[in-house]
């Protein structure tokens, strides 16, 4: 059975109507993006920060998976599918998808700021005086700019085994996601879909320049 990795980025779930991570002047939602996204955000202004992911979180709970989540857990049929992705909505769960690595956390759960393996499902407002067994308080699960990718090792090692490569919805101008299409091996065949495609195609990549729901029919339909 030939294995089918995936890389998506905010391309993927923008159809389903989650924002993509930054608007053209740089701010998230109205916000620098190291207010809400960095330690130092969050140790300036905690409420500000757990605010504005009750906000993520209270989308996400309102939107659904679309066709290109749905078609993508329906390769699950006939071939092995991973699936790597930057967003951190669990849209591809929902979906159907059954072995998804999160590299930039997920907006579901919440853990310890004094143990980082105490991780606990949430989908309710974080606020303060919510705390760990432990007593110390909780924060998002998600890993914030300046943050180490705890993910990414395994994300390379499921690329390198990878029989074709299939890229959706991401700029790939964030490190040190946008570094893994070079771990595949040469032989491996690289689709790369988004209406703005940031790289060019080649021998080994081919691009097509389309919106995820309507691209991922395309690779359906070169794959048979």
């Amino acid at each position: 059975m030939k294995h089918i990795v995936v890389l998506t980025g905010a391309g993927m779930s923008a159809e389903s109507g989650i924002k993509t991570f930054r608007d053209a002047d740089g701010l998230w939602e109205g916000h620098d993006v190291m207010e809400v996204a960095s330690p130092q955000g969050f140790a300036n202004n905690p409420e500000l920060v757990l605010d504005f992911y009750n906000q993520r979180r209270k989308q996400l709970l309102s939107v659904k998976p679309n066709t290109a989540h749905i078609a993508l857990a329906k390769l699950e049929t006939d071939y092995k599918v991973s699936i790597v992705t930057q967003n951190v909505d669990d849209l591809h769960e929902r979906a159907g998808s059954t072995n998804v690595v999160h590299l930039h956390g997920e907006l579901l759960k919440v853990r310890s700021t004094y143990d980082d393996n105490d991780i606990q499902d949430w989908k309710t407002d974080l606020v303060l005086g919510n705390t760990c067994i432990k007593g110390y308080q909780l924060r998002p699960h998600i890993v914030w700019f300046g943050e180490t990718v705890p993910m990414i090792e395994t994300a390379i090692s499921i690329c390198q085994i990878a029989d074709i490569l299939l890229i959706i919805g991401t700029s790939m101008q964030v490190y040190p996601a946008a570094s893994l299409m070079h771990y595949v091996i040469p032989e491996t065949k690289i689709y790369y879909i988004d209406p703005k495609p940031a790289i060019n195609g080649d021998n080994q990549v081919i691009v097509i320049a389309k919106k995820a729901t309507f691209g991922i029919q395309d690779f359906v339909n070169l794959l048979q």
